[in-house]
């Protein structure tokens, strides 16, 4: 998705940040609500770990594992004007949605994501569409779900949850509580859609990414759960995150795989990659890098990275530590498809 970005409550714990802010350090296992962030035996022991079935036997097939690539580049590319929300196109266009969803299902991706990264209630009420969540959620996992079957039902459905569009207090006005129930929501609604696995993407801030993950366990306490931060300032997130932090927090809230998308490209993410695989030598690691740095070009972001070089670049981030590799913004199935030649090989 061509995406935007964006801390718990009690407040911060931990070290303190480079920068001087304090965030999530050490001590966050030991401080951990497991009411609200389950641990495995817990979440396992609720349904017998049905509701993350699937996603815990793709990760046990070994080898890499190829995710998608970019939404909202495809979208631009078919119409969508810039400004205007691509989740309603889950609605209005679907056959374009499905046709998107084909085209890395066909170039091998085995995790695939739903129009729906700003398909929360705020970003929605942006466009008087706060009262369409439900349907809207819904019915893009709906979408994603007939291209899935229809090719042969061996790739997993990501219920796609990025930022809230609003920065979480103390920082700024969004309550924690209000955050946590905003993205419970479309959780909920992606799930009553049928996807296999929620995936939060694109975040800067531990407040809000935290903010997510309870929601998720509000709406299921046991589906399986990727967590990706966006590393674009210098190897941190723009709120001041760095890997090693990014990795502990959501290992201790209960993440099943962690890692970075966005940014500024694969060199940007390697890097996170290998100190994230230092930090957590067991964490199933994810990379999910832009098509290059991006350039402005009439008033719109381009991506100079080709297919061939980001084949070399997913073998990188394979070879960094990454378990599950993708792309994001200015990639296409044929950038994937070239990922997969990369990556395939190696199993």
């Amino acid at each position: 998705m061509d995406r935007s970005r964006r801390p718990g409550r009690g407040g911060h714990d931990g070290a303190l940040e480079r920068n001087g802010r304090e965030t999530p350090g050490a001590a966050v296992a030991e401080t951990v609500d497991r009411a609200a962030f389950p641990d495995v035996a817990a979440r396992h022991a609720i349904d017998g770990g049905a509701a993350s079935a699937r996603f815990r036997a793709l990760l046990e097939e070994g080898g890499p594992i190829l995710a998608d690539g970019a939404m909202g580049t495809m979208l631009f590319a078919a119409g969508l004007q810039f400004g205007d929300p691509p989740e309603v196109w889950n609605l209005t266009q679907p056959e374009v949605i499905r046709r998107v969803h084909r085209g890395y299902l066909d170039a091998g991706s085995r995790i695939v994501m739903t129009n729906t990264f700003g398909g929360n209630r705020l970003r929605l009420g942006l466009h008087g569409l706060e009262e369409r969540v439900d349907e809207i959620n819904r019915t893009a996992a709906i979408l994603v779900r007939a291209e899935v079957t229809a090719a042969g039902g061996h790739a997993l459905v990501a219920g796609d949850i990025g930022p809230s569009g609003e920065i979480v207090a103390p920082l700024g006005t969004l309550e924690y509580e209000e955050a946590v129930e905003v993205f419970r929501e479309q959780a909920a609604s992606l799930i009553a859609g049928g996807v296999d696995l929620i995936w939060i993407e694109t975040m800067s801030d531990l407040n809000e990414i935290k903010a997510a993950v309870e929601g998720v366990r509000r709406a299921s306490p046991s589906i399986g759960l990727i967590t990706t931060m966006t590393f674009d300032t210098r190897g941190y997130t723009m709120m001041g995150v760095s890997p090693e932090q990014a990795v502990e927090a959501l290992s201790a809230w209960g993440a099943d795989a962690i890692g970075g998308n966005c940014g500024n490209g694969p060199d940007e993410l390697i890097p996170v990659i290998a100190r994230m695989r230092a930090a957590a030598p067991d964490a199933v690691l994810v990379a999910k890098s832009n098509a290059g740095m991006p350039e402005l070009v009439d008033m719109r972001a381009v991506y100079r990275a080709d297919p061939a070089t980001m084949a070399v670049q997913a073998a990188a981030m394979r070879d960094a530590g990454a378990t599950i590799v993708g792309a994001c913004c200015g990639s296409t199935p044929e950038h994937l498809r070239a990922m997969a030649g990369a990556l395939l090989p190696a199993l």
